[in-house]
């Protein structure tokens, strides 16, 4: 079994590119925030979960923008599934990319899980999938946030999020976690 090296803070994260529902393609490499990109990746539209948390998100793409924010929401998908997301969870203006490899979900330190039959929602869920991720990636391409889950349970709450990039933004505040190597950072 092969590990993952963790993302850092301050350092470059992976590549990522994905079709999107609309036609094109999204390229994390293409973006340009004032201030960010708020990758949200979701397990896929057999999770209620994130139903609930995607719908939310689209709530806030205003509040994100006012704050130099882009924002995309990408799962493993195909894309008949992720269009029927957008369809039956309302989402009408948010970017959703779709296809997801798992190898990629791996790189930027998301978990995998493996199907368990139908959902709540009456949903099968695929045979593979990735767990939920939330990153803030700076214009330059380097991780500013990330956070990730092994269960569909207790993400960020964007409303906290939105609060904490206010206090982030009004005092310059530094990509914290950064530190690869503890055991040198206190030797100087």
């Amino acid at each position: 079994m092969s590990s993952i090296s963790p993302l850092f803070p301050r350092q470059p994260v992976p590549d990522l590119a994905v079709p999107t529902l609309g036609g094109g393609r999204w390229s994390l490499a293409e973006q340009t925030p004032k201030n960010f990109t708020l990758i949200v990746f979701y397990r896929g539209f057999h999770c209620p979960i994130c139903s609930t948390y995607i719908g939310d998100l689209e709530k806030k793409l205003d509040d994100f923008a006012e704050r130099g924010v882009n924002v995309v929401a990408i799962s493993g998908d195909e894309e008949e599934r992720a269009r029927s997301a957008k369809e039956k969870w309302g989402l009408d203006r948010l970017t959703i990319g779709y296809g997801l490899d798992l190898a990629v979900a791996r790189q930027w330190g998301l978990y995998i899980s493996s199907g368990r039959g139908k959902t709540s929602t009456g949903v099968e869920e695929p045979a593979l999938f990735a767990e939920p991720g939330l990153f803030l990636v700076r214009p330059d391409g380097t991780l500013y946030f990330g956070s990730v889950q092994t269960m569909p349970f207790a993400r960020p709450n964007f409303r906290e999020v939105l609060g904490a990039l206010d206090f982030a933004l009004r005092t310059d505040y530094p990509a914290r976690g950064e530190v690869v190597d503890h055991t040198t950072a206190n030797a100087a």
